[in-house]
């Protein structure tokens, strides 16, 4: 007769211990492989550094002022690069490095002697760009840049006015770099920002400017001539990504402004501080978005005639067919920064989606002022999938803004860390934000 073993009642007990141990730790396993990295031992700033943000995630201030920070990027090791708009003791590009990871900066140093907005890494090279110039630092094999005081020129001569004058830069998968050069107008008027001026047709400026224009970022010493004009028909870009799932280039487009100044007997004041469209757009090689014939009317959702150009606020004529937006959000937002987030550290529906940083308007009277918060907008297969969201706002630190000056902080640049935590700079003192998921 065979006979069957029963485990005593404290046996049971400890098997079920182990395996409750088992469970635990692959649990924990889990949810450090899900999070791209091991953020439960960072204590985020008990106000989230004075942020309000979607349920499940928390804020870290890694820096409190580092200057007039414009865009950031970070390195595979954490290492976080700001590039300034003035220079901070003569240098206008500022390292970040966490030495005890706490997720707090500890170490700091900086280098280039010029001012600007675009920055980003890639290929082992951190590249940062002037007014008219973009820059090459190669990193060693430790991380630290070679060649701080002496980079490598990739591109010079890059048109430069009075106004939109910066450079954003992005980088695809081909060692292919792509630059703004803002359009120095509004509505390319033959005086500009006179009331009733009519445009010149065709527009001057779109010959060297009002576009995205394409580099090689392996290649010293490039001209804009050398270059290639990619897409046109765009007032100024600050905000643009290369988007890796879908492999194309994406925008934000700043609008137009004036409309009701320059022509009162078509647009009233209202009209005017929701009009016309900050636009997210999808980018390819010919792209012309119709500045400065045209403008997107969210309202309406269509691309109008500009007035300059004989519109009335209604017709299309010559703006039937340019390109629309994919997603339209209200005028004067100034959306400042773009990223694709790739990481897994966030829940699954960031993935691939967008972030947006308005910076913030300051004609938008006699409405309030509005922007001054970072978006998310869910994408698929290259397109939005869902309706757009706040993700993280509170930049102000007051309730309504009627000035810009009236912002304790206004969000600029966005980043993303080797571990998927959303990096945020402001422009106004420099505060950096490390955003993490709790869950």
């Amino acid at each position: 007769m065979k006979q069957h073993y029963l485990p005593s009642s404290l046996q049971i007990l400890a098997i079920l211990a182990i395996s409750a141990s088992f469970l635990a730790i692959g649990c924990e396993k889990d949810y450090d492989d899900d999070s791209g990295g091991n953020t439960s031992a960072l204590i985020p700033d008990t106000d989230n550094g004075g942020l309000q943000l979607k349920n499940g995630f928390a804020a870290i201030t890694v820096a409190a002022e580092t200057g007039h920070a414009r865009h950031i990027a970070v390195n595979s090791n954490g290492d976080i690069f700001i590039k300034l708009s003035e220079l901070k003791n003569g240098a206008g590009v500022l390292r970040l490095r966490d030495t005890n990871d706490d997720g707090r900066s500890d170490d700091e140093s900086s280098f280039g002697n010029f001012t600007g907005t675009g920055i980003a890494i890639n290929n082992g090279y951190l590249f940062a760009s002037s007014d008219d110039e973009i820059f090459r630092y190669k990193f060693n094999s430790s991380n630290e840049i070679e060649n701080a005081s002496s980079p490598e020129k990739i591109v010079t001569g890059l048109t430069k006015g009075s106004q939109h004058s910066s450079k954003s830069i992005a980088i695809d998968g081909q060692q292919n770099i792509y630059v703004n050069i803002g359009a120095p107008s509004n509505s390319c008027q033959a005086q500009d920002q006179v009331p009733g001026s009519l445009g010149l047709d065709p527009c001057p400026i779109l010959e060297t400017a009002g576009g995205i224009w394409r580099f090689r970022s392996d290649q010293l010493n490039q001209t804009q001539a050398q270059g290639i004009r990619y897409a046109t028909g765009l007032r100024n870009v600050v905000g643009l990504d290369w988007n890796n799932s879908s492999n194309n280039l994406y925008v934000m487009q700043h609008g137009r402004d004036q409309l009701s100044f320059l022509f009162p007997q078509l647009f009233t004041d209202s009209m005017s501080a929701e009009l016309p469209a900050e636009e997210f757009l999808l980018v390819t090689q010919g792209s012309d978005f119709g500045w400065p014939y045209c403008y997107y009317d969210q309202i309406q959702n269509k691309k109008v005639l500009a007035p300059e150009y004989g519109g009335d606020g209604t017709m299309t004529g010559r703006c039937d067919g340019i390109e629309a937006p994919l997603v339209a959000f209200p005028g004067h937002w100034a959306p400042n920064a773009l990223l694709f987030y790739t990481g897994d550290q966030f829940p699954s529906k960031y993935k691939n989606g967008a972030f947006i940083a308005f910076h913030g308007s300051w004609n938008r009277a006699p409405l309030r002022q509005g922007g001054y918060f970072v978006a998310f907008v869910p994408m698929g297969d290259g397109k939005p999938s869902g309706d757009w969201e706040i993700f993280a706002e509170g930049f102000p630190g007051v309730d309504i803004i009627t000035e810009p000056d009236e912002a304790q902080y206004r969000p600029m640049g966005l980043a993303q860390g080797p571990d998927g935590s959303l990096y945020i700079s402001d422009s106004e003192k420099g505060r950096i934000w490390r955003i993490i998921y709790k869950g």
